[in-house]
């Protein structure tokens, strides 16, 4: 009976989880019209983590962790956060929502590759089904526009170098870390978005006084919910579910991002954005259930 009703609860946390990550596009894009996109992500972050480190003092957690956990917390901080979440801010400029979304989630196809010489996990042929679902969802997004993609390669390598550096944390880094997700997570988004904060002062320091309610409320957004309740709600909902069962429901959240997106700041998103995203997001749910390493 406890197992019956674990699900139902872990179903509507991962629900709150991929709206929640999801409408966090749209507010990026928002803020990014008074604050450049490192910076702003950064700041989120750096309130996001304050909270989420108060939250597990209150509780009595364990707030350092060990010396020997620093250096995978510093590697997953740079390729979970700053490379996930900042790189894909700076593609936004270059991407829209739905195109930028699409390239990220391709991370599962990336590590069930990257298993296969790391970890020695050959691709079985479910597997080369997705890779060949996913590249080709990349190819009609991109490959079939009018004018052509050559003036968004930045933008494209940059959500690419995301998705990759995200899918060698994932194969690379070793999963147990003694501290309680709250304090992992705390720590994790603090150090990346204290990077992109550094980044951001020799890319492109703002004119701080530039912030709108406008922006100030994305922001304030995005460090409340994607940056902090989000993650809260992920774990929450991952102890409930099958690990296979919750990643796969997180395919939600490009959608809702190109949604979003459209409906909020009109961007574009028609038939060959969706041909993309049904043979993409395909592939990347076939990936995540049939490779352990791509979860």
């Amino acid at each position: 009976m406890a197992d019956l009703d674990a699900k139902p609860l872990g179903w509507a946390f991962l629900s709150v989880t991929a709206l929640g990550w999801g409408l966090g596009w749209p507010m990026i894009k928002i803020a990014m019209e008074d604050w450049p996109p490192l910076f702003a992500r950064g700041a989120a972050g750096l309130v996001a983590a304050f909270g989420l480190l108060a939250v597990g003092a209150v509780r009595r957690d364990v707030l350092l962790p060990p010396r020997s956990a620093c250096g995978p917390i510093l590697v997953a901080a740079f390729t979970n956060v700053f490379a996930w979440m900042g790189l894909t801010a700076l593609a936004l400029l270059w991407l829209n929502v739905s195109e930028a979304a699409l390239v990220t989630f391709t991370m599962p196809i990336w590590a069930t590759l990257f298993a296969w010489p790391l970890l020695g996990q050959r691709p079985r042929l479910a597997d080369w089904a997705a890779i060949a679902l996913g590249f080709g969802g990349l190819v009609v997004l991109f490959g079939t526009r009018p004018d052509g993609a050559a003036d968004d390669l930045p933008g494209i390598g940059l959500a690419l170098t995301a998705a990759i550096c995200f899918a060698l944390g994932s194969v690379l880094l070793p999963r147990p870390v003694p501290l309680t997700p709250t304090v992992r997570t705390g720590w994790l988004i603090g150090i990346g978005s204290a990077m992109m904060i550094a980044a951001s002062v020799v890319i492109d320091w703002p004119e701080l006084g530039a912030l709108t309610g406008r922006g100030a409320a994305a922001l304030g957004y995005m460090a409340l919910f994607p940056m902090a309740l989000c993650y809260l709600a992920w774990f929450a909902a991952a102890s409930r579910l099958p690990v296979a069962t919750a990643s796969t429901g997180l395919l939600m959240i490009p959608i809702i991002g190109a949604v979003s997106t459209a409906l909020m700041l009109g961007e574009p998103l028609g038939p060959r954005a969706a041909v993309a995203f049904a043979l993409t997001l395909g592939g990347v749910a076939i990936a995540m259930r049939s490779s352990p390493a791509a979860l």
